[in-house]
């Protein structure tokens, strides 16, 4: 068997995914895809239409998946959600702390990415400090208080944590049998609910759902299968290719940009090398900012006074926090990690709906307990402008 060229095909990897997230870029920059403004949409205005667009990629990325499992593409138990620890504890927190974060910074991580490609330049002070506080939860001070508390929280199953392997256990099907099977019920009832509204069948729409629910599926096969080597020829070990944590990736913007920051400031320093999600990340910023170019929507945008920047700040800290804890953001669980239907993702994605519904409750209630003065002034409002984008 000849020996692969390993360094062209890592080149291969981030080529392929930089350009999977050029496309979910443009995709959200022209549907305006967002979990947040999903929620915020059903919460107060009862219109479910970006909600059936969740819906609808995260069928589209199950049955993607345990397609990808069933015919032998990608190995469901080498993802990176695919431990046998049940973090069930640090999904919760970190979930509600990332769902709350991102209501007051107007918009999660992948929507801030896609914002700042529009030219928003709040957006751009969360990713910053989105970034720092991302990564001093995977390396710093926030780090060590989460490894010593929630992360102590864990049912360990000795097998992969994750739906289809209860499901194996209990009818004695093969791992990925049962979770196609198991994508396909849920995958699929999800896929029906989002198009049986017939006002939901518009492109924009059908272009949101689908098109990021195959990104997240090309990316699995990008990693898992692509980049996938038996035996590295230099370590004799098994590897994933442009992966940090050598498993099979998907799409997720917390760690990936706090591992962008490290990467830009330690640029001269060999050991730090591109990975999936860092090209992943200037991905999406171009490819939101094509489309913006494109469609002539692009346009600067700062903040409305201090109140703006506290709520952003504050946002920016409790997303970065929230989804290394949580292990991912609405996207790196939301789509990712529930596409392998790991059990930490089901948790982590509840989590990050009640936090965010909490926030919604919180700005309102600041709102009707503002004096009439204080309410006519913008400038100390909670922000908005992210529920309507």
């Amino acid at each position: 068997m000849p020996t692969p060229d390993v360094s062209l095909l890592a080149t291969k990897v981030l080529g392929l995914a930089f350009l999977l997230s050029l496309a979910f870029g443009a995709i959200g920059q022209r549907t305006h895809f967002c979990t947040m403004g999903a929620l915020s949409d059903w919460v107060n205005m009862g219109d479910r239409t970006r909600l059936r667009q969740w819906a609808l990629a995260i069928g589209v990325a199950m049955i993607g998946f345990w397609l990808l499992a069933f015919t032998g593409q990608v190995d469901p138990t080498k993802t990176l959600y695919a431990s046998s620890r049940w973090i069930w504890l640090s999904a919760a927190v970190g979930g509600a702390l990332f769902g709350f974060g991102m209501v007051l910074a107007s918009g999660c991580g992948s929507k801030t990415l896609i914002r700042v490609g529009g030219g928003n330049l709040k957006s751009l002070v969360v990713f910053l400090v989105l970034g720092l506080s991302a990564f001093a939860t995977l390396k710093g001070i926030t780090a060590v208080l989460r490894v010593n508390t929630v992360d102590r929280a864990a049912v360990d199953f000795g097998a992969p944590a994750m739906l289809p392997s209860a499901i194996a256990r209990l009818a004695g099907l093969e791992l990925a049998t049962a979770g196609l099977v198991a994508a396909l019920l849920i995958g699929g009832a999800l896929v029906v609910w989002a198009l049986k509204d017939r006002d939901f069948l518009t492109f924009d729409n059908l272009l949101a759902g689908f098109g990021v629910g195959a990104v997240i599926v090309a990316m699995w096969w990008t990693t898992g299968h692509l980049g996938h080597l038996a035996e590295h020829p230099e370590s004799l070990e098994e590897a994933f290719l442009a992966t940090p944590s050598n498993r099979a990736e998907a799409l997720s913007f917390v760690a990936p940009v706090g591992y962008t920051l490290d990467w830009l400031l330690f640029f001269s320093d060999k050991s730090k090398v591109l990975t999936v999600g860092i090209v992943s990340v200037f991905g999406v910023v171009l490819g939101s900012l094509g489309v913006a170019l494109c469609t002539r929507s692009f346009r600067w945008e700062g903040f409305g006074g201090t109140g703006d920047v506290a709520n952003h700040l504050v946002g920016a800290v409790l997303m970065g926090v929230g989804g290394v804890t949580a292990m991912g953001c609405t996207i790196g669980q939301g789509l990712s990690g529930i596409s392998t239907l790991a059990a930490s993702s089901f948790v982590a994605v509840l989590f990050i709906a009640v936090g965010a519904l909490a926030a919604f409750r919180w700005q309102m209630w600041r709102i009707e307990s503002a004096p009439a003065v204080a309410r006519a002034r913008p400038a100390l409002a909670p922000d908005r402008a992210g529920l309507a984008d």
